[in-house]
C-alpha cells in the first residue's frame, strides 16, 4: 500500500496530471529552457569539437543551475498544500481515519507532488543532449548532476510536506517552506559553482544525494509520527489555540502581545468596546485573523530570518563592507517572501468563508474595507522586515563609521525596502481581489514579483555573460551601435528591480573593479524612473480595486 496500491498517490495523480495547468507548465518550462540554450548557443560558424570548449561548459552549467533554481522555486507550489489542503477542505479527519498507514499517506502525497517536477526534468533531457556534443561536460557529470538534482528536489518536497503538516493554512506552510528551501538552494548553487572536475562529480553524485536522502528520511519519520498522533483534530481539523498555554509550551522565541514590538504585528484580542473612529476592518484583521491559528508561523519566520541575517550581517557589513548591497537584497527578498502571505488572502478568504456579500452590504465604505485590509497586511510585513533591517542602521551610526560617507546610499537602501514592501502588499491584495482562491492569488503574486524583480536582473547577467560583444565576436549583420542600444534597453529594464537598484547605489568602500556593471547608472539616470514606475503601479492597483468594489461587485457578488 506504499507505492503500487497507494490510494492517495493514485487519486492525486489522476486529479493533478489531468489538469490543464500541468500541460501549460510543461510547455512554458521547456520553452524557457530551450530559449536560454538558443540565446546562449555559440556564435562561431565552425566549432572544434576536439578541444575543450569553455563556452560550451558555461552553457551547460547555466542550463543545470537554471533548472535547479526553477525546481527549487516550483516545489513549494506543488507540495506545500498537500496536507493543509485536506484541512482546508475539511477532509483531514477522514484521511486519518482510513486504514492507511501514516507513512503511506505522507509518501503518497510527496510522490504525487513531485510527479509534475519529474516529468519536467525528464522532458528537459533532449535539450541537454543537444549541448553535450559541444564538449566541456562528460555524460557521467550529467548523470551525477541529475542524481543530485533529484535528491535535492526530494528533500525540498519533504520539507514542504513536513511544513504542511504543522500548519492549517497553505500560505503559512508556503512561506516557511520558501524560507528553509532558498538558503539550501543558494548553498547548492555555490557548491556547484566553486567545484570542478572530480571534486564536483563526487559531491553532486555521492555526498549531496546521500545527505538529502538521510534528512528526507528523518523528516518522513517525524511527519508520519505527527499524523499517527495528530494534535490538530477535533475542531474541523483546526488547532484549538490557547494563547496563554501556547506561550508556556512554546520553544524558542515567545510572542507577547502586551509588549513592544510584538504588539505592533500581533496585538492581543480586544477585551473592550471599539472606539467610534477605529476602522472595524483593520481592527478585525489585526486582532482576529493573525491569531486565528496561533503564533507558530510568526515565530518560525522571525527565528529563521534572524538566523540567516546574523552571518550575512557579519560578512556583508563588517568583514566585506563593499558587499553591503547583498544584505539589502536579502532584506528585499525576505519581504518578497513574507509580505504577500498577509495580503494575498485578504479578499479571497472572505469568498472562501462566504462572507464577502455580507461585508459589501454593511455601512463600511469600500475605501475603509480596502485600506483596513491593506494597512493591516502592510503593517505586519513591514514590522517583520524591520527585525532584519536594523543592522543597516546599526553599522551606519556606530564606530568605526565605515559607511558615514555613504549616508545617502543607506537612506536609498531603506527607501528601496519601504517601496518594495508597499508594492508587494498592494500587488498581493490586488490578486486577492481578482482571484477566488487564496492559493491561486498567492502564487500569481509570487510569479509577478519574480517577473518584476528577478527577471530583469537575470536578463542583464545573461546578456553580460553570453553577449557576443563581451567576447569580442559580434554576430554577423549586427553593428556596435545596435549592441549598445540593446545594452541601454536592458539597463532601463533593470530599473524595475529593487535588487538592481541596491547594487547600483554608489559605495565609497567599494573597489573600482568590484563595481556592478550598472553601478552609478541607476543612481544617475533611473532613480526617478524606479520611483515613478512603482508609485504609478501602486496607484493604478489601488484605483482598480476601488473601481471593482464600486462597480463590479455591487452587481455580481
Amino acid at each position: 500500500m506504499f507505492l503500487i496500491e497507494n490510494p492517495v498517490l493514485q487519486r492525486e495523480l489522476l486529479v493533478n496530471l489531468r489538469m490543464t495547468r500541468a500541460f501549460v507548465l510543461l510547455l512554458v518550462y521547456i520553452g524557457l529552457l530551450g530559449l536560454v540554450v538558443y540565446a546562449a548557443w555559440p556564435n562561431q560558424a565552425r566549432i572544434d569539437l576536439t578541444q575543450h570548449s569553455q563556452e560550451a561548459e558555461r552553457l551547460v552549467d547555466l542550463f543545470f543551475l537554471g533548472q535547479y533554481a526553477l525546481m527549487a522555486l516550483m516545489v513549494p507550489s506543488f507540495a506545500a498544500g498537500t496536507i493543509t489542503g485536506e484541512k482546508e477542505r475539511q477532509t483531514y479527519e477522514m484521511l486519518l481515519a482510513s486504514p492507511m498507514r501514516p507513512a503511506a499517506i505522507v509518501l503518497g502525497k510527496l510522490l504525487a507532488a513531485l510527479c509534475h517536477l519529474a516529468v519536467l526534468v525528464f522532458c528537459s533531457l533532449p535539450i541537454v543532449m543537444l549541448c553535450l556534443p559541444l564538449g566541456g561536460v562528460s555524460p557521467y557529470e550529467v548523470l551525477a548532476t541529475y542524481a543530485g538534482m533529484a535528491a535535492s528536489v526530494a528533500l525540498f518536497g519533504m520539507i514542504c510536506v513536513a511544513a504542511s503538516s504543522y500548519f492549517s493554512r497553505t500560505s503559512a506552510a508556503l512561506v516557511v517552506s520558501y524560507l528553509v528551501i532558498l538558503p539550501l538552494t543558494l548553498f547548492g548553487i555555490l557548491c556547484y559553482s566553486v567545484s570542478s572536475g572530480m571534486g564536483r562529480l563526487v559531491f553532486i553524485g555521492g555526498i549531496l544525494p546521500a545527505s538529502c536522502l538521510i534528512v528526507a528520511g528523518a523528516l518522513l519519520r517525524v511527519t508520519s509520527h505527527r499524523l499517527l498522533y495528530p494534535p490538530d483534530i477535533g475542531a474541523e481539523a483546526k488547532d484549538v489555540v490557547d494563547p496563554e498555554l501556547e506561550q508556556k509550551l512554546a520553544v524558542g522565541m515567545v510572542i507577547r502581545s502586551d509588549q513592544f514590538p510584538d504588539k505592533l504585528f500581533a496585538p492581543a484580542k480586544r477585551s473592550d468596546l471599539m472606539a467610534d473612529y477605529v476602522n472595524p476592518i483593520f481592527d478585525k484583521e489585526m486582532r482576529s485573523e493573525l491569531f486565528g491559528q496561533g503564533t507558530l508561523m510568526l515565530r518560525l519566520v522571525i527565528q529563521l530570518s534572524m538566523f540567516l541575517a546574523l552571518p550575512l550581517m557579519a560578512i556583508c557589513l563588517y568583514i566585506k563592507p563593499e558587499w553591503a548591497a547583498w544584505y539589502a537584497c536579502y532584506v528585499v527578498l525576505f519581504n518578497v517572501l513574507v509580505g504577500p502571505v498577509f495580503s494575498a488572502g485578504s479578499i479571497t478568504s472572505e469568498r472562501e468563508r462566504q462572507t464577502l456579500e455580507l461585508l459589501l452590504t454593511t455601512t463600511v465604505s469600500p475605501w475603509h474595507i480596502l485600506s483596513g485590509k491593506l494597512i493591516s497586511g502592510l503593517r505586519v510585513s513591514f514590522v517583520l522586515t524591520a527585525f532584519i533591517i536594523w543592522p543597516l542602521l546599526l553599522v551606519w551610526v556606530l564606530p568605526p563609521w565605515t559607511y558615514w560617507a555613504d549616508t545617502l546610499t543607506f537612506i536609498g537602501y531603506i527607501f528601496i525596502v519601504v517601496l518594495t514592501a508597499l508594492t508587494t502588499t498592494t500587488l498581493a491584495m490586488f490578486c486577492s481581489v481578482i482571484f477566488s482562491r487564496t492559493s491561486v492569488s498567492l502564487m500569481t503574486t509570487y510569479l509577478i514579483l519574480v517577473l518584476l524583480y528577478a527577471a530583469p536582473v537575470a536578463m542583464w547577467i545573461f546578456a553580460q555573460e553570453f553577449s557576443p560583444k563581451s567576447h569580442g565576436t559580434p554576430p554577423a549583420g549586427q553593428s556596435a551601435t545596435l549592441a549598445d542600444s540593446q545594452t541601454v534597453w536592458l539597463q532601463w529594464l533593470t530599473s524595475t528591480s529593487p535588487l538592481a537598484a541596491a547594487f547600483s547605489l554608489p559605495l565609497t568602500v567599494r573597489e573600482v573593479e568590484n563595481v556592478s556593471p550598472v553601478a552609478g547608472y541607476w543612481w544617475k539616470h533611473a532613480a526617478a524612473g524606479f520611483i515613478l514606475f512603482y508609485v504609478l503601479l501602486d496607484s493604478f492597483l489601488l484605483a482598480t480595486m476601488l473601481w471593482l468594489f464600486h462597480r463590479r461587485w455591487r452587481v455580481w457578488s
